[in-house]
């Protein structure tokens, strides 16, 4: 599984693993019922410690992207097409309430607001 980790990042280790993979999910790269690496193996592929693995399956199991089974390890949860959009909706508009929260404290208005996401946009697009 190809992952990219960075130590220099804020994000911590097991995040980048778990926001990568449930991105992957989310936008079906990996699909229901797939198998995900071992534990030990996609700790040692990535260069980090096994807890860091679980950590990260801990998170998308209790999210649940991703289900385990005694011995079998862990696969992706059959999840329809329709709650994987509308669980991307949801996450985006979380994390979007906490930018805006923290851009009206700093004094930006809902129309600069509007500017700089219509720009982001837009620079998204043509990437």
């Amino acid at each position: 599984m190809i992952l990219n980790l960075s130590d220099l990042s804020d994000e911590p280790l097991h995040a980048q693993i778990s926001r990568q993979i449930r991105a992957k999910i989310l936008s079906g790269d990996l699909s229901g019922g797939e198998p995900l690496p071992s534990i030990r193996s996609l700790a040692k592929e990535q260069r980090v410690s096994v807890i860091t693995v679980q950590r990260a399956y801990d998170d998308l199991e209790r999210e649940g992207l991703v289900q385990s089974r005694r011995g079998k390890g862990f696969r992706v949860a059959s999840i329809p097409e329709g709650r994987k959009h509308t669980m991307a909706e949801k996450r985006f508009a979380d994390a979007l309430a906490e930018l805006v929260a923290h851009a009206a404290a700093e004094g930006l208005s809902g129309a600069e607001m509007r500017h700089i996401l219509d720009k982001q946009l837009k620079k998204g697009a043509n990437r």
